[in-house]
């Protein structure tokens, strides 16, 4: 980490060509959606446009994309196609893995090494704990009888692109020292079994399922590092990594959602001569209620992502209280949205009645987190009130204090 975002010139070329691929998308993405099939079409669209190799992270050379880039190219895919907006978001914040959890010498080898060979990235680093009612076991990395690799046996649910990725990040407990690890595995080896999820309620296309691994080897290169579950213990960059997946997602899920009220608008504009005049004032206050409600959402998250962007260039300069201020950004961010997609995901529907809008409901649900909000708030309340920085993110008096 430490390395400039690319290039304004670079990054409107890039934005070019997500409008290009998201035109493409949003064509036949209600037949896609129903059909229901693993993303092969929707991979192969990406690869031929390029996104996948450049979503990585920056490098020296001139090769890879800054987050903020990043971030504005998924929302625009996600606002066609939030499934793969999500698959192309996984895939960007996973290749920075090597950076959150190696040492930069490895990190700067494997990211070369992704870049030649154009991996597209699919895992988890960070399983829920406790596990779920019926999830398998996560894998374990045990080292062979003769020292000379260790071998990974288990299973993982995967949210995206379990069919169609060239590696896997994910975490993996070490039968040794009973400490979780982040290892790299090579997707398409013969050990690694797959098992689609099929008929899914909302973000149907990711290509989520579950990889079960069979004694497959793992060289030591391919061990990235500590998983860094312990905020407390492990160096602030490393427990990025899970706040960057969360804020990834959630441009995801406001790109869904300012996607459905396009559409909305779009089609709302089209049966305007039919409309009674007393609908039309409701009509426009629905209108203006989620408009302002996404408004809102894409500013608080633009700052997260601009904290996030910063935190990302310190890199192992990032000190505690930095990395506590962009954790702040990035649950704000993803509160105000969700509460935003929920509301506009429920009412697009109503706004145009027409074939194909239930399924931005439903893959807002998908994204979206919609447990309790108290915790978050009060992390956030404790966030504003205990912490003082000149540059908090919010103003420290009110506004007509006389200063």
């Amino acid at each position: 980490m430490g390395e400039p975002e690319v290039t304004t010139e670079a990054g409107d070329f890039w934005h070019r060509v997500a409008d290009e691929v998201a035109d493409d998308l949003a064509m036949d993405a209600i037949d896609r959606e129903r059909a229901g099939k693993p993303p092969f079409d929707e991979v192969e669209r990406l690869r031929e446009s390029g996104l996948p190799a450049v979503l990585a992270p920056p490098a020296p050379d001139g090769r890879g994309m800054g987050w903020r880039d990043a971030s504005a190219v998924v929302r625009r895919i996600a606002a066609a196609d939030g499934s793969v907006g999500e698959l192309l978001g996984r895939h960007y914040v996973l290749s920075w893995s090597a950076r959150f959890f190696a040492t930069p010498e490895h990190a700067a080898e494997l990211e070369a090494r992704a870049a030649r060979e154009q991996w597209l990235w699919a895992g988890e680093t960070a399983a829920p704990e406790p596990l779920p009612r019926g999830e398998l076991p996560g894998p374990t990395l045990t080292p062979t009888a003769d020292g000379g690799h260790l071998v990974l046996d288990g299973h993982r649910a995967l949210p995206a692109a379990v069919d169609e990725a060239d590696r896997l990040v994910l975490d993996a407990v070490c039968s040794v020292t009973h400490e979780p690890v982040v290892v790299v595995v090579d997707a398409r080896h013969p050990r690694v079994g797959r098992e689609l999820s099929h008929d899914r309620f909302g973000q149907r296309l990711t290509g989520a399922g579950t990889v079960h691994f069979d004694g497959v080897p793992v060289a030591a290169a391919d061990v990235l590092g500590p998983a860094g579950r312990d905020e407390d213990m492990a160096p602030p960059h490393t427990t990025l990594a899970p706040l960057a997946l969360g804020l990834m997602l959630t441009q995801v899920a406001l790109g869904v959602a300012e996607g459905a009220l396009a559409e909305a608008r779009d089609l709302s504009r089209s049966a305007r001569h039919a409309r009674p005049p007393h609908d039309e004032a409701d009509l426009l206050l629905a209108y203006g209620e989620l408009a302002l409600a996404l408004h809102t959402a894409s500013a608080v998250t633009d700052r997260a992502t601009a904290a996030m962007a910063d935190a990302l260039v310190a890199g192992r300069g990032l000190d505690h209280e930095r990395r506590a201020d962009t954790a702040a950004q990035v649950a704000m961010a993803g509160t105000v949205t969700a509460r935003a997609a929920l509301l506009t995901g429920e009412r697009v529907p109503a706004l145009t009645d027409a074939d194909g809008a239930d399924r931005f409901w439903r893959n807002v649900l998908a994204l979206v987190d919609r447990g309790p909000t108290g915790p978050t708030m009060r992390a956030i309340g404790d966030h504003y009130l205990n912490t003082v920085r000149r540059d908090a993110p919010f103003p420290s008096r009110p506004n007509g204090d006389g200063e």
